[in-house]
């Protein structure tokens, strides 16, 4: 079959590359400029409309992803799938560019709010100084001066009256004082998260760029290998298959634990972790893999090592790192875990990549509710399973191969589909409720990617 005849077949694609845009006057260029100062109400409603559109186109293309992963592999399939998932990654752009510059309109509201706090705060405290000097004033005066210096005792009791007031006045203008303090405070932190979810945001457009450059590469170089023909698309995947082979002598690289393990040993460790929680070994593995490649500096901190502004590890987790290292028997001053990118913390742990208060939930370690953690051994759901004497470890590649495993069996990986996969890993990377927000997808599209890679090399370990 020619390659010249899918263009019939991915007609549903070719209708969704069409131009995106709310109207002839708005574009998604235009709505990620624009200024929200400046902008009208009707122009940002037009935006929001706009990113809604895209939304729903993403959502359309993750079901023509679906649908052709069911399909036979062949090269009419593999082409369109390619196509489908470069234009969801172009959608992705799309939306986060919008979404970033609703961003920087609310990260100028909040300054505007802090600024405005700023100045009350000023006042307030000019105005308790003028307070404090005048009851300077009355104190420097005896009560025998106040009542001689008056000619009657009504005299006197109205400037006594008058010093209760200003007293009164002056505990409630620093109750007020203390409440502009908190509020501004509470304005700086949210100031803060929204900076930080505008840095995630524009790291998250420059990976998703790479990954349509990438998938561009590969529909080309498939074009070139095949010349559209069918036979010649099947060849190369046979020949691509048994190249494969030479997966045995190849290295898995981990953040952590053992370091560098061989490729066959890791597939051994994850099909150990499926058959105790029925999360497939090529899903775990993609995990694994993901997050051992997905950050430059995984394992190059100390939980306490300022990097990009923050120590490394998030205040919610040190109180249970700090009682792992007892258990353990590691050095907290020197056990690396990952540093902090331009956004959120690091502190993440070993080849699972678990931040402590999650590696918590399945360690055994028992929070009393006031940050204090108890190691229990009946808690430890990975040395239970593994029938181990001794407390499991996320620096140890076994325990942390059933910890992932266990994760995403608690996220729905279990049930084996593509779509429950697919979700478990986006629920992994951004919280179950992030699962609804389409701007999240790259995240389980990426995993699932690798996924299938790893499905067809581990087939082929298993056939030689």
């Amino acid at each position: 079959m020619r390659f010249s005849n899918r263009i019939a077949v991915f007609g549903v694609t070719a209708y969704l590359l069409v131009p995106l845009s709310v109207s002839a006057a708005m574009t998604v260029d235009e709505c990620s400029k624009i200024s929200g100062a400046t902008a009208s109400e009707a122009v940002k409603s037009e935006c929001k409309a706009l990113l809604s559109q895209i939304d729903q186109q993403i959502l359309a293309q993750q079901r023509l992803v679906e649908q052709k992963q069911a399909e036979r592999q062949s090269l009419e399939r593999d082409i369109g799938l390619l196509e489908a998932e470069i234009k969801k990654s172009q959608l992705g752009i799309q939306a986060r560019s919008i979404a970033i510059r609703e961003l920087n309109d609310q990260i100028g509201d909040k300054a505007k709010v802090v600024s405005v706090l700023d100045e009350r705060s000023d006042r307030q405290k000019q105005y308790i100084g003028d307070l404090l000097r005048k009851t300077q004033q009355i104190d420097d005066n005896s009560l025998v001066e106040l009542v001689l210096a008056n000619r009657n005792f009504t005299e006197f009791f109205a400037d006594f009256e008058d010093y209760r007031t200003i007293n009164d006045s002056l505990r409630e203008s620093l109750l007020v004082l203390a409440e502009i303090r908190a509020d501004t405070l509470d304005q700086k932190r949210s100031l803060e998260e929204k900076q930080d979810e505008e840095a995630r945001q524009k790291q998250l457009q420059e990976a998703e760029k790479a990954n349509i450059e990438a998938k561009e590469s590969e529909k080309s170089q498939i074009l070139e290998v095949t010349k559209g023909q069918e036979a010649v698309y099947q060849e190369h995947l046979a020949q691509s298959q048994r190249t494969a082979a030479q997966l045995r002598a190849a290295l898995f690289n981990l953040a952590g634990g053992g370091g560098r393990i061989p490729f066959t040993e890791a597939v051994s460790l994850a099909k150990f972790a499926s058959s105790k929680t029925g999360v497939s070994a090529s899903f775990i593995l993609a995990i694994l893999e993901q997050e051992s490649e997905y950050g430059a500096n995984i394992g190059q901190c100390t939980y306490d090592q300022v990097s990009n502004g923050r120590a490394a590890m998030g205040p919610g987790s040190v109180p249970v790192f700090k009682v792992m290292s007892e258990i353990l028997g590691f050095d907290i001053k020197t056990q690396k875990v990952s540093c902090p990118l331009s956004y959120g913390w690091g502190g993440a742990m070993g080849p699972s990549q678990f931040i402590p208060s999650t590696w918590a939930l399945y360690g055994g370690y028992v929070n009393d509710g006031n940050d204090k953690y108890t190691y229990v051994a009946s808690q430890d759901s990975i040395r239970q399973l593994l029938g181990n004497d001794v407390p499991s470890s996320p620096f140890r590649n076994q325990d942390a191969f059933l910890a992932t495993a266990l994760l995403m069996r608690d996220n729905g990986a279990v049930a084996g589909s593509y779509n429950a996969e697919w979700t478990a890993a986006i629920r992994y990377y951004s919280g179950w409720n992030g699962v609804s927000n389409p701007r999240n997808h790259f995240y389980g599209d990426q995993v699932m990617q690798r996924k299938a890679r790893l499905d067809a090399e581990i087939r082929t370990l298993d056939a030689g």
